[in-house]
């Protein structure tokens, strides 16, 4: 499966993906998954906006509701191979293992993957689940635009989905457990191979509008300048010294410059900042700081400065019960190890978003040899994938009995 999943939205270039949602690479890797499916005779439900789901049912009517995981498969922008599609993998991995075991389910087990979990095309991270979940209403999501002005309505109708066919349903949904490549490095110091979570920082996108004054690079003098890109620096700078005065994480990782010209002062600068915390109130004061100090510089160059939150998610605390309980599924017989260590994570998931909705919710993580991770170095070492096959069809054998 991961030989076949390999050229897809690969770039010849940077090696990287391009992956996002709604694309020639996405509709293959939908396509994908559903062959998949139908080899391993699970039933695939494709809704309106993609979002798929396979279920695997036991022999009778089912005696509660299902255990569903899986994961995404779209990817940010010059991304890694593992984010998301480790999960799609590893999930249709443990169904086979769990067959060669002999393992018969007494709730159905489902696989299951959400459109657009980056947020890399529309904005909006985990837009798929949000929408499933009613995070997030069509109507509003149906007006959202991509850096070419393309309207997410339009862009699911050419992809050849139908989004008046309606949503996934969650009715038949009991717990939700993803597993995902570590994005850190902390199981690496645990010398662990598998972890669990325990809950998501929340963290949030904020755009940054600066206005400025349009003028000629040669000419006009640098005290008669209006150049947001000086308060964009500046801004640039204070978020950086903010989360690491408090061990927070700010970044500003996309801009665009208006006119964009060589040899012209701005008029225009919009920056988006990604920023995560421990808390939501530590979330808060690091934005509240990061956007006083933009205001003050733009007193100073003579600019304007706009933030709106454009993205902002919670903090989720995984169920500490079930967390617990996957967690000691991990013990090794001999008593070498109490269980798969439970971590904290800063990157987001469809799994906070259910969390969040009060569907109960785990993940687990492989470990990530480097750490690194939105980049086309991201890797895990194939042992530590096959482990994290075995432990997710451990925990869905073990919630699925």
């Amino acid at each position: 499966m991961w030989r076949d999943l390999a050229p897809v939205g690969r770039s010849a270039t940077s090696g990287g993906y391009f992956r996002q949602p709604w694309t020639a690479a996405e509709s293959e890797l939908r396509a994908w998954f559903a062959e998949q499916c139908a080899a391993r005779g699970l039933t695939v439900q494709t809704d309106g906006i993609g979002n798929q789901v396979a279920w695997w049912r036991p022999d009778g009517e089912p005696a509660a509701p299902g255990v569903l995981t899986g994961s995404h498969l779209d990817s940010v922008l010059d991304g890694g191979a593992y984010d998301g599609p480790l999960g799609v993998v590893s999930a249709l991995a443990a169904v086979d293992e769990l067959r060669e075991r002999g393992f018969t389910p007494s709730r159905p087990i489902g696989v299951g993957t959400f459109v657009e979990e980056e947020g890399s095309r529309f904005g909006l991270a985990c837009l798929g689940s949000r929408l499933v979940t009613g995070a997030t209403s069509w109507e509003t999501a149906r007006e959202l635009r991509d850096r070419d002005g393309v309207f997410l309505a339009d862009a699911v109708t050419d992809a050849g989905l139908e989004p008046d066919t309606g949503l996934l349903g969650l009715d038949d949904v009991g717990c939700f457990v993803e597993l995902h490549v570590e994005q850190g490095r902390d199981l690496v110091d645990r010398e662990a191979a598998v972890g669990v979570a325990s809950r998501i920082w929340p963290h949030g996108r904020f755009r940054f509008d600066f206005a400025g004054e349009a003028n000629h690079a040669g000419t006009t003098r640098m005290e008669d300048r209006r150049d947001p890109m000086l308060t964009f620096a500046a801004t640039t700078l204070a978020a950086d010294e903010g989360a690491r005065l408090t061990h927070e994480r700010a970044t500003f990782g996309r801009v665009r410059v208006e006119p964009n010209g060589t040899n012209a002062v701005p008029s225009r600068v919009t920056a988006w900042l990604d920023a995560r915390a421990a808390s939501e109130e530590a979330l808060q004061s690091l934005v509240d700081d990061v956007s006083r100090r933009a205001g003050d510089r733009a007193g100073h160059d003579g600019t304007t400065v706009t933030v709106t939150a454009e993205s902002v998610s919670g903090s989720v605390a995984f169920d500490p019960e079930l967390a617990s309980r996957l967690s000691a599924l991990g013990r090794s017989p001999d008593g070498g190890t109490d269980g798969w260590p439970v971590i904290p994570t800063q990157a987001g998931h469809d799994a906070g978003i259910l969390s969040a909705a009060g569907v109960p919710t785990a993940m687990l993580f492989v470990r990530n040899p480097t750490g690194v991770s939105h980049s086309p170095a991201e890797r895990a070492e194939t042992a530590d994938c096959l482990a994290g096959v075995t432990a997710l069809a451990d925990v869905l054998a073990d919630l699925a009995r």
